[in-house]
């Protein structure tokens, strides 16, 4: 079963074409159940996400899709949340959603993955940026408000990359996903970026998998062309490491389907 559970919509400002668009090639793709995350709601950098007055319309475009499509594929309601303590809101923790992604975006307000801020990378010591995202994504998993850990190295998106061993500074943030029963996601949008590599990459899914951690897998889509691409470079690294079954969601349950 093929499953694609992190795309978003136009709603957030910065992606193209219609919902109908990307479940269409998601139906050509032989997706089997596609899922839209949109980068939910919050009041700080408000021109990258959906805004709140939207939440019930964004919401019914996808409860329209779901029945519109229902016996071609199984669509999916979800958000992307920005973990930023003091700006993430109950309205969108505590939504009708079947599931939500927890994403860390930012290290003290500062965008590090956005390209209009990459300059502040040259003034930081990359080792301790590392640090602090993998300390924020630990806080993240301990929150326990969170069902997936959206693309969980994206810190290394512009390859700027630590001169410590990822892996010990990835250890204790693995930890707190597997003991908040998360699951991570091997988001395929790191092959379009400055990096060119999956989320997470091979090193750390093998730490995921000793772990005992469950997988997903995403497009991130933004755009419809993004749908589907890198699927097979993502399963081929997943069965690699060792996995042969992927989580989906239903009201926030889980399921696990072979891929």
């Amino acid at each position: 079963m093929r499953i694609d559970l992190h795309n978003h919509t136009t709603r957030c400002n910065h992606a193209t074409g219609t919902v109908d668009a990307y479940i269409k090639k998601a139906i050509a793709l032989g997706i089997d159940i596609y899922g839209f995350s949109e980068h939910a709601p919050m009041d700080f950098d408000e021109n990258y996400r959906l805004g709140f007055e939207e939440m019930d319309a964004y919401t019914a475009d996808i409860l329209r899709a779901k029945e519109t499509y229902k016996d071609e594929i199984s669509i999916l309601l979800g958000y992307e949340v920005d973990w930023l303590q003091g700006h993430m809101d109950e309205r969108v923790l505590t939504a009708k959603v079947d599931y939500l992604i927890g994403s860390v975006h930012f290290l003290d307000k500062w965008g590090f993955d956005n390209p209009e801020f990459i300059g502040e990378w040259k003034e930081k010591n990359t080792d301790e940026i590392w640090r602090a995202y993998f300390e924020a994504t630990q806080a993240m998993a301990n929150s326990g408000k969170f069902d997936i850990v959206g693309h969980f190295d994206l810190i290394k998106v512009f390859k700027f990359m630590p001169k410590q061993d990822i892996r010990i500074l990835a250890k204790e943030a693995l930890r707190a996903i597997k003991k908040s029963n998360m699951v991570l996601e091997i988001n395929t949008a790191g092959l379009r970026k400055p990096i060119a590599e999956i989320y997470p990459s091979s090193t750390l899914l093998q730490e995921a998998y000793a772990f005992d951690i469950p997988i997903t897998f995403s497009s991130d889509a933004h755009d419809v062309s993004h749908i589907g691409a890198g699927y097979e470079t993502a399963t081929a690294m997943a069965k690699a490491v060792g996995y042969t079954k992927a989580v989906t969601f239903q009201a926030r349950e889980r399921q696990l389907v072979t891929f």
